[in-house]
């Protein structure tokens, strides 16, 4: 939603007419089909075929309402489409102009800053409230200043950069703050590397990580179809606003919250992972780092393999193929997110790689998955100008869609023999991805080891086969003259790329894209919606369903209230992210969600993923906490969706266990460490918790938006003290807690302390993170949504 600043006006079709609505069906592709020249086609079938209830829900209101423009399904990522399409920089509204500003129901939404555009992510909770006329409230954020001097040296990429800032940035400490790039190193910067760089600031912390607009942007904008007229405009404003960088000019010297500082010439090739975003490899230390790995105790860091069984080898056959995996096998490999397939330069570099290896005689395997995805149609048609797409097809690269796939956990099964092979043997199979995020059970239930990589690095780790390989001193394969083939010989140079990529990337391009984009395809024009202004709810649909958020509610607000002996649902350590807490990937057959759909008649093949269920807030509250790799402290080391129901004791799925506690009238808290809600802007991750019944999440530290959302589901969130957590003061999680907070809204303070008490005599400080009176005021409503419902009806 851009230029979300206004106020509802008298039209009741209208969402907030301040605000023109780009609204992209940002739809995430399953890869059921790979490895095939019309993988494109049977994707789409089959996700226009499970998912047509959700898109004729999404056609409707782009008739429903009158500012509000729907790019279809199938036409790309939603923040690529963004920066080459959607983005203004400068607003001519009536010849009035004023800056671009965006917020996204997407973490990433923050790519846009590399524009020049301010914008960053909100959960859907808080952008359905701005959509209806509520303003947005926040603390003013610190700055940090983060100067960029040099160069990149030759075969280094921008993913190897946005990963060394990632970890600089999580290290420095930058939640809900801005990050501002400057210095002499922009100049050596394309606008999709600053894109990059940008697109990763929730991994890194950030509210976002901005690029003022220079010389850089504006040639951008006029490689991607934008006019002659409207660039003179963009920048004969922001010069008169003193908005635009001119680094030909003495810069004058900034003024920030804190200070970073980073040579490019010292970024070096590197993957991340295996389970976090920002727990960056050195490529020259990937093969030590691995075997560390398989060694520590389980963590971050860790699978705890004994001694004896890392060498373990399990032989399959692969449709008659003979086959083996070992520990650090790749089985997934995917070129996929918004982060990199908008780069030019990766992905030409990446089909450089591909290229090299088939005249080397080099080949992928065939049992590993193999996938290409890119974020625009612009893609495609560079690839195929360059001539590179054939061998991409070659090494099983092909074209799987136009939207997100693996990065969001949309990998699509494993071959059943690739699957029984890993299963059986226990096998710590691997994916390459050049996404994101990595968190574990995100990627693919059944690959424990998810690495973060650049496009190039993803085709170098399939040719591979491995992880466990060091690509300084092994060879990748034996070439068709029989001689070993090393990295060196496959990686292209930086001058390489930069030659194909000023060959092949055309303005035209991106101009007869996106004259056809919102025309959308056969299937999408297909769709019959009904023209009515109010939707008709389908009480036996499994995909959309009339949500519980408004029953029941009354004109007066509930008010405030503290929380009296409630059990806790579950107790967490640090870095549990919102992929933990509501999982946008597949639905496993065993659980609490299976049951519910299976009880309603839908095949286990038809079941979906939750991402695309979302629409059904049955089906999302049985799969909060539903991620197979949870651990919870009140089950004692086990791995899984589950929790032990204090009052007997029983181990049951987390669902099962919340709706004991609700039928018995008890309340439920959430124990946890810090960076709790990290990763995806989820509003699900709030809204689940709430259906729950979780009436408070007491953590060492919230990632933004997460922290938001539970504010805006009237969900209340704690802080415990520095220095303390639940294991320093002695909570199990078995005791019932209580929470003092005054009835009448106005005794409490943003940021003010309360006291927790438990039943076995503990009693503690908490900080109440209601950081503005907004918020306290949502928390009196029970939440945005019955605040804004209850402003309306006001008017």
């Amino acid at each position: 939603m851009r230029d979300a600043m206004g106020q509802l006006g008298g039209d009741s079709n209208k969402i907030n007419p301040l605000v023109p609505v780009d609204l992209v069906i940002d739809h995430s592709v399953q890869v059921d089909v790979a490895r095939s020249e019309n993988a494109v086609q049977a994707n789409m079938e089959l996700e226009f075929k499970r998912n047509k209830e959700r898109f004729a829900f999404l056609k409707w209101g782009s008739t429903a309402f009158q500012n509000m423009l729907v790019v279809p399904p199938g036409s790309g990522i939603v923040h690529q489409v963004n920066l080459e399409y959607l983005g203004r920089v400068v607003f001519n509204t009536d010849g009035v102009l004023y800056p671009d500003s965006v917020v996204g129901t997407d973490s990433h939404t923050t790519m846009i800053d590399g524009l020049g555009v301010a914008g960053w992510g909100v959960g859907g909770i808080e952008a359905e409230a701005t959509m209806l006329g509520q303003p947005m409230s926040m603390v003013l954020p610190g700055v940090v200043g983060f100067k960029l001097n040099g160069k990149l040296r030759n075969g280094v990429t921008a993913t190897d950069l946005v990963l060394t800032v990632t970890q600089m940035l999580r290290k420095h400490g930058v939640v809900g703050k801005f990050v501002e790039f400057y210095g002499d190193g922009m100049g050596e910067l394309s606008l999709a590397d600053r894109a990059t760089i940008a697109n990763m600031s929730p991994e890194y912390g950030a509210t976002m990580g901005f690029f003022p607009v220079d010389h850089v942007t504006l040639q951008y904008l006029k490689l991607t179809g934008r006019s002659d007229e409207t660039v003179a405009r963009i920048e004969a404003y922001l010069r008169a606003n003193k908005m635009f960088v001119d680094y030909d000019e003495p810069q004058a010297e900034r003024v920030y919250s804190s200070y970073l500082q980073l040579d490019l010439a010292d970024v070096e090739p590197c993957v991340s992972g295996p389970k976090r975003p920002h727990d960056r490899v050195p490529l020259r230390e990937m093969k030590a780092d691995w075997h560390s790995c398989l060694s520590n105790k389980v963590g971050f860091k860790g699978f705890a393999v004994p001694k004896e069984a890392q060498d373990k080898v399990a032989k399959f056959s692969f449709h008659g193929q003979p086959a083996e995996l070992k520990h650090g096998s790749v089985v997934i490999a995917a070129i996929t997110s918004c982060t990199n397939t908008s780069n030019p330069s990766v992905m030409l570099g990446a089909a450089l790689v591909a290229k090299k290896a088939c005249e080397l005689g080099l080949k992928v395997k065939p049992w590993i998955k193999t996938s290409l995805a890119p974020g625009s149609g612009v893609v495609t048609k560079y690839l195929q100008k360059s001539g590179l797409q054939k061998y991409f097809n070659e090494q099983g690269f092909h074209i799987v869609g136009y939207g997100c796939t693996t990065c969001i956990g949309n990998s699509g099964d494993l071959d059943e023999s690739v699957a029984s092979a890993i299963s059986e043997n226990d096998i710590l199979a691997a994916a390459v991805l050049s996404g994101n995020r990595n968190f574990e059970g995100r990627v693919h239930p059944l690959t424990r080891a998810n690495y973060l990589a650049s496009p190039p690095l993803v085709v170098a780790y399939a040719l591979a086969g491995t992880v466990d390989i060091d690509f300084d001193k092994e060879p990748i394969g034996t070439g068709k003259d029989g001689k070993s083939v090393y990295f060196k010989d496959i990686w292209p140079t930086t001058e390489e790329v930069a030659e194909v990529v000023q060959s092949s990337v055309l303005p035209d391009m991106f101009k007869s894209t996106y004259e056809a984009i919102t025309k959308g395809n056969p299937m999408w024009n297909e769709l019959t919606v009904p023209a009515a202004t109010s939707y008709a709810w389908d009480p036996n649909s499994t995909y959309i369903h009339e949500p519980p958020y408004f029953k029941n509610m009354t004109l007066n607000p509930p008010g405030a209230h503290g929380v009296k002996d409630a059990y806790c649902l579950l107790n967490f350590g640090d870095s549990i992210t919102t992929d933990h807490i509501s999982p946008a990937g597949s639905i496993h057959r065993d659980s609490p969600a299976a049951k519910f759909l299976l009880e309603r008649g839908v095949d286990p093949k038809d079941f979906n993923s939750y991402g695309s269920r979302r629409g059904n807030d049955e089906v999302m509250a049985r799969g909060t906490f539903a991620n197979i790799r949870l651990v919870n402290k009140l089950l004692n080391g086990e791995v899984g969706p589950k929790t032990v129901h204090i009052p007997t004791g029983e181990k049951l799925y987390v669902f099962d266990a919340a709706m004991r506690y609700k039928s018995a009238g008890y309340d439920t808290i959430v124990l946890a460490g810090a960076e709790y809600g990290s990763g995806s802007s989820r509003d699900w991750a709030a809204k689940g918790p709430m259906l729950l019944g979780v009436k408070a999440v007491i953590a060492k530290s919230f990632e933004r938006i997460h922290r938001s959302n539970l504010v805006g589901m009237g969900i209340i969130p704690l802080c415990f003290k520095d220095g303390q957590d639940a294991d320093t003061l002695g909570l199990t999680g078995h005791e019932r807690y209580s929470i003092d907070l005054p009835s009448n809204i106005g005794e409490i303070r943003p940021g003010q302390d309360v006291t927790v008490t438990t039943d076995n005599g503990k009693s503690f400080i908490c900080t109440v993170r209601f950081d503005t009176e907004v918020e306290l005021a949502y928390f009196n409503h029970g939440g945005i949504l019955p605040y804004a419902i209850r402003n309306l009806m006001k008017q």
